[in-house]
């Protein structure tokens, strides 16, 4: 009891221990300061001691019944920091911080031991068993083994829920009105080399083409928030995994049939003439190299060679589709640059008399003698490319501009930048499960923890790896007194980003 302060512990839904501090008003309570939730008894001296600090400095009125005689004042600055020791040092604000994010982004009603996998992957990704070994060490934050094992299967169960919210906060919080959505593929590898029923090797993005992989494809918001995810076998082609993920996400955001933007690899007939027929617009990119002679001799002869020029060609491929081709002054130094080298391996090789080795310009002859020319018809062709990209659309051009459709295209960056973060940052390869249902549990941990990175990158305009660092940047210690054995709880100066940025960005669901 603090005057008219008091120290309230509450059970929560998942079992945790919810301290706070409360205002007593006549006969009525009002909760002042969630201070917040222990799994262990060490955490819920801490937070209790916490507490204590915090009624002392906030109460009303001097404690006129004190349980104990206050310790009397140290006579030098040395007869204090002998008489405490420093019991440890947590990085509880940032977990805080990143818990307040995942509100924000409409995951709060899930079970708390889900928020700390997902944001463990952007603090320090690891495997599972690690993970809890770190959420102790920075947070004191303790979960049994068991646990994980029994309550990590069933987050599955929670999938709709989360693309939902996912959904959800693209909308409310980011302005989304999913008029455009980008889709891409990408693959993860296993630290095998022996394939189950899902895990098989396929054509890997990772150039690990002996290691059995899965197919993942995902759904982001222009501005590269993701909305949705699919887990696909290895071996699956990745033209034939949109459908079923653009299917399902038109489910959950009704009416509103968005343009939906990929690149040349889920370029099909069928899959163009499927999302024309269930009335999409869609603009992919195009395969020029593998086009008609005929086709790219018209492109030569109209497409002007200026930078950004642009002409629109009837795609007689696929019905209502035309083709957007661009070109551009610096793609053009580029393919002209891989050009040369690619013609000289050629005639070195030839020159060798060493043939048989990979080179694009190198051909069979016709003679019997089965001997190798240099093709000088793939050369014309590949020459009369250099500098122009294609873009396949069914929006006419009354509809949206050439220069509208290319601008849409180039926002694909967005989905690929979310997989090199999802990658790289929150570290979801290799995977290291077996079974199909810990896969895709694993991978909905990594799209929960790509929400929230996601969600902290496109408000601060900061990369999430800055922005880490800047979390783990504040400590907080804990002092133990070795004669009252109260423990004090000092945090570090949060800094402008992390106590100004954050907390504006975060307010309302930081003070829970």
């Amino acid at each position: 009891m603090r005057g008219d302060l008091t120290i309230r512990t509450v059970r929560t839904a998942s079992g945790a221990t919810a301290v706070q501090v409360v205002q007593n008003k006549g006969k009525q309570r009002s909760s002042l300061k969630h201070i917040g939730s222990a799994h262990s008894e060490h955490e819920l001296e801490l937070l209790m001691a916490e507490a204590r600090q915090y009624a002392e400095t906030h109460c009303r009125q001097p404690n006129l019944f004190a349980e104990t005689s206050p310790p009397p004042p140290p006579s030098s600055f040395q007869d204090a920091f002998t008489r405490s020791k420093l019991i440890g040092v947590t990085h509880q604000f940032a977990r805080k911080v990143l818990l307040a994010c995942a509100r924000k982004c409409g995951l709060g009603d899930l079970p708390e031991l889900y928020l700390d996998l997902a944001l463990m992957r952007i603090i320090e990704p690891a495997s599972k068993l690690r993970t809890l070994e770190l959420l102790e060490s920075h947070f004191n934050v303790q979960y049994a083994r068991r646990t994980l094992q029994r309550m990590l299967p069933k987050l599955l169960e929670h999938q709709a829920a989360i693309e939902g919210a996912a959904i959800q906060t693209a909308h409310d919080e980011l302005q989304e009105k999913f008029s455009l959505v980008l889709y891409d593929v990408t693959t993860l590898y296993f630290e095998s080399f022996k394939e189950y029923d899902f895990q098989k090797p396929g054509f890997s993005k990772d150039n690990k083409p002996m290691q059995p992989q899965i197919v993942i494809g995902l759904i982001t918001t222009r501005s590269g928030f993701p909305v949705m995810h699919e887990v696909f076998e290895g071996n699956t082609f990745e033209g034939h995994t949109m459908l079923a993920i653009v299917r399902r996400f038109q489910e959950r955001v009704g009416e509103t049939k968005p343009v939906i933007v990929a690149d040349a690899a889920m370029l099909s007939k069928a899959n163009m003439q499927q999302l024309e027929k269930e009335g999409y617009c869609y603009i992919v990119g195009a395969r020029l190299a593998s086009t008609a002679a005929g086709f790219i001799d018209q492109i030569d002869r109209t497409l002007p060679r200026t930078d950004k020029a642009m002409h629109r060609f009837i795609y007689v491929a696929v019905e209502n589709a035309t083709m957007i081709c661009e070109f551009s002054d610096a793609r053009y130094k580029k393919d002209k640059r891989e050009f040369d080298k690619q013609v000289k391996r050629a005639l070195d090789l030839l020159e060798r008399n060493e043939p048989g080795r990979r080179a694009k310009f190198v051909k069979k002859s016709k003679k019997k003698d089965k001997s190798f020319i240099f093709d000088t018809v793939l050369q014309a062709k590949t020459e009369k490319l250099l500098g122009v990209k294609g873009y396949v659309t069914n929006i006419p051009e009354k509809t949206m501009s050439s220069a509208e459709v290319v601008a849409y295209y180039h926002d694909l960056w967005h989905v690929e930048q979310a997989f090199r973060m999802s990658k790289s940052d929150l570290q979801a390869r290799p995977i290291f499960h077996r079974t199909q249902e810990a896969i895709r549990a694993h991978m909905l941990v990594c799209f929960m923890g790509l929400m929230m990175g996601k969600y902290l990158e496109i408000n601060t305009k900061r990369s999430l790896r800055q922005i880490r660092k800047e979390l783990l940047q504040v400590h907080e210690a804990h002092i133990r007194n070795e004669q009252t054995g109260e423990v004090l709880v000092m945090q570090m100066d949060t800094g402008d980003f992390a106590g100004s940025v954050l907390s504006s960005l975060l307010n309302s669901e930081l003070s829970h």
